[in-house]
């Protein structure tokens, strides 16, 4: 098995994540974002868009963080990464759809300002992407209502934020001090050694 990935991408750690909380050997490949290597002929002939994650195994190739993860579950069952019912399996895709689509692009903004020198950073885009994690997390926190997990036990919608939770600190980004379930679910996924693992 090997993955395409580029360490730094929020999408690749995803996947990575879910690599090694399933406990599936693979091998690293990098294709340097910064370099334009995902533009590179050879790659494009494994991921037809030029963008990371890509994941080949054993010749069949599948792109897309969570068409990625999905391949897995159903390939590699155990340990189970999605809920056994399909009412708690519905809700972790749904979750996990809302922070791609509706959560992941603002930090990724912050990504891209940040890479900037500080003196050319858009002060304003990146007090708006604060505010839309915010609101972002405050529909996390209503989802984590009872909840230790947002689809009830660990998930692959979980996975899907974990990558994110590093950046919060990383670019300050304030939560609400309310956000109490958000707080305790943060350092849940904060223990798991795939987090650590992935982390730097």
């Amino acid at each position: 098995m090997k993955l395409y990935h580029f360490p730094p991408s929020t999408n690749s750690l995803k996947v990575r994540i879910a690599l090694l909380e399933k406990g599936l050997e693979f091998e690293s490949i990098v294709i340097d974002l910064t370099k334009k290597e995902q533009k590179d002929p050879e790659y494009l002939k494994i991921h037809p868009f030029g963008q990371v994650p890509a994941l080949d195994d054993d010749g069949f190739i599948v792109y897309d963080s969570t068409v990625i993860n999905e391949y897995l579950e159903d390939e590699y069952p155990h340990p189970p990464l999605l809920p056994a019912g399909s009412e708690d399996r519905a809700r972790a895709r749904l979750m996990e759809d809302y922070r791609d689509n509706r959560l992941n692009p603002h930090f990724v903004t912050l990504i891209h300002e940040y890479r900037k020198p500080e003196d050319e950073r858009d002060a304003a885009l990146i007090r708006e992407a604060h505010a839309n994690i915010g609101a972002g997390f405050a529909v996390v926190e209503k989802q984590l209502q009872g909840r230790e997990y947002l689809a009830g036990s660990f998930s692959l919608a979980d996975i899907a934020y974990m990558p994110d939770i590093g950046l919060l600190e990383r670019f300050d980004v304030p939560l609400d001090p309310d956000f109490k379930n958000v707080a305790a679910w943060i350092q849940r996924l904060r223990t798991r050694s795939s987090y650590s693992a992935t982390k730097n």
